[in-house]
């Protein structure tokens, strides 16, 4: 059994500034400890998924959010100080990484012992991906200076739901 680390739209249009719904320069800060996980769960055999909004140009969530992440665009592209580490890429177009999505069918090849998600925004894509894992009965971990949001009290509510609520372990 091994780990897998989802890693949740650390995509342009969320971290590069400029784009609808950039998340801020406090969100940039996990950059680097978000490489830090990739190399380090790399190296004791984890499996990588990047787990991408791809959405549609009408895709109903704009009727709540400005439109972001559309599908074959730039925003809808890895960061480019992740896009050296190797991983296996899911688009979604809802803010679960299980919704629509063939993660639910990827998990259950692997086979993971814990599933470690990172990425923004905790309290939207990573939240509803943490809640749906743990509804699937996967033990889930979340470091928590490898999430961020652009709210910073959704984001430490999230925080607590996550680990109150959900079962999530913090590390």
């Amino acid at each position: 059994m091994t780990n897998v680390v989802l890693i949740v739209d650390m995509l342009r249009g969320f971290l590069e500034d400029g784009h609808n719904l950039y998340c801020g320069d406090s969100a940039r800060e996990i950059i680097p400890n978000v490489k830090r996980l990739i190399k380090d769960q790399l190296d004791m055999g984890a499996e990588i998924i990047y787990i991408c909004d791809s959405h549609k140009p009408d895709d109903l969530e704009f009727e709540m959010f400005p439109v972001h992440c559309v599908a074959g665009t730039s925003e809808a592209e890895i960061i480019p100080e992740l896009i050296e580490y190797p991983g296996y890429f899911i688009p979604k177009q809802r803010y679960s990484g299980f919704f629509n999505t063939d993660l639910e069918k990827k998990l259950e090849q692997i086979k993971p012992e814990n599933i470690i998600i990172c990425g923004v925004c905790t309290d939207i894509c990573v939240l509803h991906t943490a809640a749906d894992a743990r509804n699937r009965d996967y033990n889930v971990s979340i470091p928590v200076d490898c999430v961020a949001s652009f709210d910073y009290d959704a984001h430490n509510w999230a925080i607590n739901h996550m680990r109150s609520i959900l079962g999530v372990r913090l590390i």
